[in-house]
């Protein structure tokens, strides 16, 4: 399970809405479903928890490019919602390089033949891209600091993120009426 809402800084305060995230597949897509929540161009944070397992925080303000924060990318890689927020740029990846090199059958077998060795397929190495992953925090963990939640704040932050950062906003209220 997971939850996900938008929190869009107004004058007035911060407006929660409830977001479904079955139609967005990039992150521009999640840029633009957070633009659409604040006309004004203010400040709209995407905030998602899965199960405990992690969180993450989409940043978007006005047209600039999407800031992200993921708590755990080891385990938001395992997610198609953590997917959409794990960029290779996020990563520090080229996306050119991985596919020449997926193209390539460099494991020294002929095609068909069989290689002996099955523990990459038993300890999940074998899941595109999964090696490179790191796990723990990736991305940009200032993301929150104007907004009063620091780095090591937000580094400490563990089961129930969106809550916590909701309290530091001062916008649990309205968050809860979301949830």
């Amino acid at each position: 399970m997971y939850f996900a809402a938008l929190l869009a800084r107004t004058e007035d305060g911060w407006e929660a809405s409830d977001t479904e995230l079955d139609d967005v597949e990039t992150l521009s897509d999640l840029a633009d479903l957070a633009r659409e929540a604040s006309p004004d161009e203010d400040t709209v944070l995407v905030l998602i928890e899965q199960e405990d397992a992690w969180f993450g925080v989409v940043r978007v303000d006005g047209e600039e490019d999407p800031r992200i924060y993921v708590s755990d990318a080891a385990a938001a890689a395992r997610s198609s919602y953590g997917e959409i927020l794990l960029t290779d740029e996020l990563l520090g990846r080229d996306p050119d390089d991985g596919d020449v090199l997926d193209a390539l059958d460099l494991d020294g077998t002929e095609d068909g033949e069989a290689d002996g060795d099955d523990d990459d397929a038993e300890d999940g190495a074998g899941i595109a891209g999964a090696a490179d992953v790191p796990h723990g925090p990736v991305g940009d963990a200032l993301i929150l600091d104007d907004l009063g939640v620091s780095e090591k704040e937000l580094r400490l932050m563990s089961t129930d993120a969106v809550t916590e950062i909701a309290e530091s906003l001062g916008a649990s209220e309205t968050l809860e009426t979301v949830r």
